[in-house]
């Protein structure tokens, strides 16, 4: 007779009596005594993160919660327009959200100064060897014609308010890594490669605060949407008592115009 499967599982387990989180009792050892940014930091790490780490992690999910009207935000209170009985639709609209150009910044810079570093003998001991493997970035990508991610920001063009918050408080903490290392000299340099001064935004020093914090890689941009879920519930909260989404809509559905169809046609594969 076989044996019956087992599942192993260091997370969640219950039984009759008693629910287990990593290893303790939930009811007794977590509940009231360990706050969400900890334990979503442990959930994630299966340890349980330093006071510091924990200070640096919670800044990160601020940073992120919530940036104004953006589209994760407005499809987030166009789709609860449309289906009211859904909130998880709602929610689930502005997460599908992150990619690329929102949110998924975070995961972007974390893993390309992780590539970087990784390509390394050895690493810098101070600014000056920084400095001199920022610059050999930037003129890599420039001449790849890439993007550096973290670097710009369509808004605030004269520095993202968050990034030196966040460098700072990692500085008071002790948990400036290699990955901020790498990233603050990205800063320093680039304008020497592109000739312009770009600010590091705030996406992009939280990539690297987390990759630093020794979370996966992975999961970076999990975190984002960790922090930017609070953020959307705030906008449905708000949308409830002050609405705008119909007008948004009304906007749009009032201010179309008919034009002449415009055929698709291919272009030669560059």
């Amino acid at each position: 007779m076989t044996e019956p499967r087992r599942y192993e599982t260091a997370l969640g387990a219950s039984t009759r009596e008693t629910i287990t989180l990593l290893g303790t009792d939930l009811a007794r050892d977590v509940m009231g005594t360990v706050g969400f940014g900890e334990l979503a930091f442990w959930l994630a790490t299966q340890r349980r993160p330093t006071p510091g780490e924990t200070r640096v992690f919670e800044s990160v999910l601020a940073a992120l919660a919530d940036h104004g009207f953006t589209p994760t935000a407005i499809v987030t209170r166009l789709t609860y327009l449309s289906a009211p009985d859904s909130v998880q639709g709602a929610l689930a609209a502005g997460l599908l959200g992150g990619g690329s150009r929102f949110l998924g910044v975070t995961e972007d810079c974390g893993r390309f100064l992780d590539d970087v570093l990784v390509a390394q003998d050895t690493l810098p001991t101070d600014d000056a060897g920084w400095d001199a493997l920022a610059l050999t970035v930037v003129q890599r990508e420039r001449e790849a014609k890439r993007f550096v991610p973290g670097l710009g920001h369509h808004v605030h063009k004269d520095g993202d308010p968050r990034t030196p918050r966040l460098f700072e408080i990692a500085t008071e903490e002790g948990l400036v890594g290699p990955h901020l290392s790498l990233f603050a000299a990205i800063g320093r340099v680039h304008p020497q490669v592109l000739g312009k001064t770009l600010p590091l935004n705030g996406a992009g020093v939280c990539g690297a605060a987390l990759a630093d914090l020794g979370l996966p890689l992975e999961l970076l941009r999990g975190f984002a949407l960790l922090a930017r879920t609070a953020g959307l519930i705030g906008q449905l909260a708000e949308e409830l008592r002050h609405p705008v989404a119909n007008d948004v809509f009304l906007s749009v559905d009032l201010n179309n115009r008919s034009v002449d169809p415009d055929p698709y046609e291919r272009g030669p594969r560059g």
